[in-house]
């Protein structure tokens, strides 16, 4: 059955708490396997690394409240740092592993970190380059051991990786390091933590401008944990295949966390996600979940290997972070075998899911709404003007409050008072409440397209785009125009093999759409701009447009 209770015993307790009681429950099972590294650690084996990192943080001088920094990819060491740090009070800000180094100084300066963790590489990203470019003053450190006058808090900064240049402080020698601290000084620090401080902060994917830093605390994110994978009915027996990125909260928060609070094993298939990689994974360690964004599940279902996979083992798993057209839906569940595969919506600011639906949920209410509101969690439909609040099958903005809501954002006092406004987050977002208690996302306030004094919400639009059979994915958006003020853009892509083009598919809206419903600019892709964690960038693709049709953005004024 899901997850009901509204107080699980991990209320009320530090991440620390509650890994201690889970390792002491299932000491023997597997806790996290990443296959391509050969890193498989049971629960107790686990709990003893997650010591030595917290205590090679302490004698690294790193106290609790400071802020350490990890810059990486899907590795060991990661998920290390994570409950290292909580176990003795020290605030993990993870960092888009895609920065670069304009991205990367922003972060490291407003977040405060005293610590910085790195990778080596990632794709086509150096990161001793792209440090180095940021913090020349890194090629005089020793051992670590960093003054630098941009980011005058930044004291260490740690190779994750073998073979860094030698003036990082490599992994292996800063865990060296802290066999000096006693296990005393480590359980002192422990019992003077408390649910509600902050330890943990992320920044917004950045989908429409610049990221905030989002503060979240312990009981934030195991809640969120516990009621997540409640509604998947996961236990110690699962195996939680993990492609998500670690810096998303879907993979450090609905992931990380929330096996190790039901027990469950961790398997991350690769650094990164590859589709391959993840089936792989699936078939040989028997996974039970999957995670992923939409585009994710299309890659694997459209991957050359896929066919001869055995993914039997499948049951559950959660897809994300954008609208899941039917068809894809129907070949998750029938094809590759998630028959309970749930939808679950939030914000990073909400650490994250608002919303999840459950395991009995008929296709079609998985891929029309997404989902109940989680127990604990409270949500109103609001006019985005009035403030009024709305009743069912009236579009307003989604506002949520409960044990997911953030801290604020740090260091930026005005946008907290701006987001969070009598403890109600606005997330910014359209949505519906259907009499059955279910909510349907609509749109968003931000993405909403007015032109010559209609208002269009790109998501109806993206929806009908979508019953085209020859259409992958879609993304429609405004851009300046003189005679209406805004016009509409689609940007499309196509299914591998199949062949559409422009005339074909606005006949196809002009038979269905209102006219002004109807895109005015398209372009046909092979990929979009996306965040890591697989969000398509709508800002960059409005960028690209108006350099390519010459459009400027004081013509909508």
């Amino acid at each position: 059955m899901a997850e009901t209770s509204s107080s699980p015993w991990v209320d009320g307790l530090t991440i620390g708490a509650v890994l201690g009681r889970i390792a002491g429950r299932f000491a023997e099972r597997d806790a996290m396997v990443f296959p391509q590294s050969g890193v498989r650690m049971r629960y107790d084996e686990f709990h003893v690394a997650v010591q030595e990192v917290a205590k090679s943080l302490l004698a690294l001088g790193i106290k609790p409240g400071e802020h350490i920094g990890v810059w990486a990819t899907n590795i060991p060491q990661w998920v290390l740092l994570q409950y290292g740090a909580a176990s003795v009070g020290i605030v993990l800000v993870t960092i888009n592993p895609a920065y670069r180094p304009f991205e990367l100084c922003y972060t490291i300066a407003q977040s405060d970190i005293v610590a910085l963790f790195l990778t080596d590489t990632f794709k086509s990203s150096d990161y001793y380059a792209i440090f180095a470019e940021a913090c020349p003053q890194i090629k005089e450190a020793r051992h670590g051991g960093v003054h630098c006058p941009s980011f005058p808090k930044l004291r260490h900064v740690i190779a994750l990786k073998p073979d860094a240049p030698e003036y990082y402080l490599p992994w292996h020698e800063m865990l060296e390091a802290g066999r000096s601290v006693a296990d005393a000084q480590l359980a002192g620090i422990a019992a003077t933590l408390s649910a509600k401080d902050p330890i943990n902060i992320q920044y917004t994917s950045g989908t429409t401008g610049f990221p905030k830093a989002v503060m979240l605390s312990h009981c934030n994110i195991l809640m969120n944990a516990w009621y997540v994978t409640g509604c998947q009915e996961i236990t110690e027996a699962d195996r939680m295949c993990v492609p998500v990125p670690f810096y998303h909260c879907f993979g450090c928060v609905m992931g990380v966390l929330g096996a190790i609070v039901r027990g469950a094993a961790l398997v991350v298939p690769a650094e990164y996600f590859n589709p391959s990689a993840t089936l792989e994974a699936i078939e040989k360690e028997r996974c039970t979940t999957i995670y992923g964004v939409p585009t994710m599940f299309v890659a694997m279902l459209e991957d050359a290997s896929f066919r001869a996979r055995n993914l039997s083992s499948l049951r559950s798993g959660i897809m994300a972070g954008s609208p899941c057209p039917i068809e894809i839906m129907k070949k998750v569940i029938g094809v590759m075998g998630c028959r309970d595969i749930t939808i679950a919506y939030g914000q990073t600011e909400t650490a994250p899911v608002l919303t999840q639906s459950r395991t009995c949920d008929s296709i079609a209410l998985r891929v029309e709404t997404v989902g109940p509101p989680l127990p604990g969690v409270d949500i109103e439909i609001r006019d985005p003007h009035s403030g009024r609040m709305l009743g069912d099958n009236q579009q307003g903005e989604l506002c949520a409050r409960g044990h997911g809501t953030m801290l604020g954002y740090y260091n930026d006092p005005e946008a907290t008072v701006e987001t969070m406004q009598d403890g109600w987050v606005h997330t910014g977002d359209l949505a519906i409440r259907r009499p059955d208690g279910y909510y349907k996302i609509t749109g968003r306030l931000k993405d909403m397209v007015i032109r010559g004094g209609e208002n269009i919400y790109p998501r109806e639009i993206e929806e009908f785009l979508f019953t085209h059979p020859a259409i992958s994915q879609a993304a429609v958006f405004g851009v300046p125009d003189v005679k209406y003020g805004e016009a509409l853009c689609a940007w499309v892509q196509l299914h591998h093999g199949a062949q559409a083009g422009e005339k074909e598919i606005r006949d196809f809206c002009c038979k269905n759409l209102a006219h002004y419903k109807v895109p005015q600019y398209w372009k046909f892709v092979s990929e979009f701009p996306t965040t890591v964690s697989g969000k398509i960038q709508k800002f960059k693709m409005r960028e690209q447009m108006c350099i390519e049709l010459n459009l400027k953005e004081q013509e909508t004024a």
